[in-house]
This record gives C-alpha cells, sequence and structure tokens, in this order.
C-alpha cells in the first residue's frame, strides 16, 4: 500500500468575540498536509473550503468526509465532541467559523423555528449539512481571506464581515422543510430545475428567455419561477447576475484578463455595460476594486 505523504500544517486562528473565532487554514504546499485542532461539543463548526479540497476525518480515521472546492460544510452535535482533524490537498485555502452554541443562539433566539436544527426537532440532537458556497458568501469570504487594512481597524472589519457570512449562509431557501414546500417533495421537479441552472450557467452568454427555458425544461413558466425561487432563494436572472458577477470577479483578480476580455466572457457587449452592472453589484468598478485588493 502506498503511504501518502502528509505534513503537520499549523492553523492562525483570529477570536472575533467570546465564544467565537475565525479559523484560516491554508496550504500552499506542493504536498497533503493535516491540521487538527480541539473543539468540544459547545461549539458549532462552518468550514468553508475555498479552493482545492479538504478531507474531514472522525472516529481516529473509521470515517472520512470529503468536501471539494466551493463547498460548505455545518456541524452541530451537542452529544458528542467534535474535534477538527482534516487534510488539505495541495494549494488548498479553508475558512472556518467555530461559535458557541450559547453564542448562537443569542444571535437567533427570534428566529429558532427558521434555523433547522434550533427546531424542537433537532435541539438536542445532531445536525450536518453540505451545501455548495453561493457568489455572494463567495465574496465574503474573499474579503475576509484577503484584506488590507490599518490594524486599528481590521478587528472591526472582520467582525462585520463574519456576521454577513453567517447572514448570508441563512438566507437560503433550502431551509424550508418539504411540507412547506410541496414543490420541493417531487423529485422530478427538483431535476428539471437543477437543469434548468445548468442550462442558463453553460449559456450564460446568451442565456434563453424563461419561456425558452421552461419549454426546454418541460415544466411550466409559473412552475419554473415558483420553483426556482424555492430552491435557490432567487429569481433565475438574479441568480445568473450573481453567478456572472461572481466569475467576473475571480478572472479579474487572477489577472489574465483584462476588464474588455472579462466582460465579453460573462455576456456584456461592451465595457461599459459590464463597468455598470459591477459596480452596482459590489458598489464600485472593477478597477477600483482590484486596486483595493492591491493589485
Amino acid at each position: 500500500m502506498e503511504q501518502k505523504n502528509i505534513a503537520e500544517g499549523s492553523i492562525q486562528e483570529i477570536h472575533i468575540e467570546h465564544g467565537f473565532s475565525i479559523l484560516k487554514v491554508q496550504n500552499e504546499t506542493s504536498e497533503i498536509q493535516a491540521f487538527t485542532k480541539n473543539i468540544d461539543r459547545s461549539f458549532l463548526q462552518f468550514h468553508f473550503c475555498i479552493k482545492g479540497g479538504v478531507k474531514f476525518i472522525y472516529n481516529q480515521g473509521g470515517y472520512a468526509l470529503d468536501v471539494p472546492a466551493e463547498q460548505s460544510l455545518l456541524l452541530y452535535n451537542t452529544q458528542l465532541d467534535l474535534p477538527l482533524n482534516c487534510e488539505l490537498q495541495a494549494n488548498s485555502w479553508m475558512l472556518s467559523l467555530v461559535m458557541s452554541i450559547q453564542k448562537f443562539h443569542s444571535l437567533f433566539s427570534l428566529q429558532a423555528e427558521y434555523i433547522p436544527f434550533l427546531s424542537e426537532d433537532f435541539k438536542d440532537k445532531k445536525y450536518y449539512t453540505q451545501e455548495l458556497i453561493t457568489p455572494p458568501i463567495a465574496v465574503v469570504l474573499s474579503q475576509i481571506m484577503n484584506y488590507n487594512l490599518h490594524p486599528n481597524i481590521t478587528d472591526l472589519y472582520l467582525k462585520g464581515k463574519v456576521y454577513e457570512l453567517i447572514a448570508l449562509y441563512f438566507n437560503r431557501a433550502d431551509t424550508t422543510s418539504i411540507e412547506q414546500c410541496p414543490f420541493l417533495a417531487d423529485e422530478d421537479n427538483v431535476k428539471r430545475i437543477r437543469r434548468a441552472k445548468e442550462i442558463i450557467l453553460e449559456r450564460m452568454v446568451e442565456p434563453p428567455t424563461l419561456k425558452e427555458l421552461s419549454e426546454e425544461i418541460g415544466l411550466s413558466l409559473k412552475k419554473l419561477k415558483e420553483g426556482f425561487k424555492q430552491i435557490y432563494g432567487d429569481t433565475v436572472y438574479s441568480f445568473l447576475f450573481d453567478y456572472k458577477m461572481e466569475l467576473a470577479r475571480k478572472m479579474l483578480e487572477s489577472n489574465q484578463y483584462n476588464v474588455n476580455e472579462v466582460g465579453l466572457k460573462v455576456g456584456y457587449s461592451t465595457s461599459s455595460h459590464f463597468i455598470a452592472s459591477f459596480k452596482k453589484k459590489y458598489g464600485t468598478t472593477p478597477k477600483k476594486y482590484l486596486m483595493a485588493q492591491g493589485q
């Protein structure tokens, strides 16, 4: 059996406030690195794999869970300690939030029924969920990982961004139960809506109209609109806009394309239209955005 070469890595921990920390876990090497940290059952864990891939290991290696790039993992278990024991693939980044359950309850005490594991059915049980990282969350993760600020305001900036991250994480339609959304109980409908999402992303430069999309997936226009909003928490074109802007932001940060090229690749025939859309999303122009990132 081939032995993997696994080096020990270090975790950067940033305390936000009592019972609340950020863990920056980065493997910039060409080898797999292992990261460990004791976390007891009084803490809730949010893990976001930003790039590369992460393997979470439990029960002394008896169970492993792979989380690829652009996915998140939420761990809630009041009955069992879940120490962090993970392996990051080469050139991988993960950002984690570790928050005491007491602190979390204080934030969402009025919304307990909206958060699945705070409901009566789950509050004393375990709750794990693996989700795709949405474009708005990806932006905030990038801002937390890469910032260039005066030390006097860094703490305040990070605190604001972490609270924004939590709010965005729970701003999703799939926290609604199937009983509340009968549409989601129909597996065939869900498959058609997911195909609709794939189609608009594949053809984002020239996306179909809603009528064309509904005909292609075999759902009525009404069911397409309602189902897409229930599953993805947004309208079809608003979802596509966020995706295009997030893709544009990543392309700009890569320094491989100029503003005109990025605009064309995400479906804008003129740079002025692209710049206006980018400013609408991020509050600044592409050029100023890159300057703020130190690029």
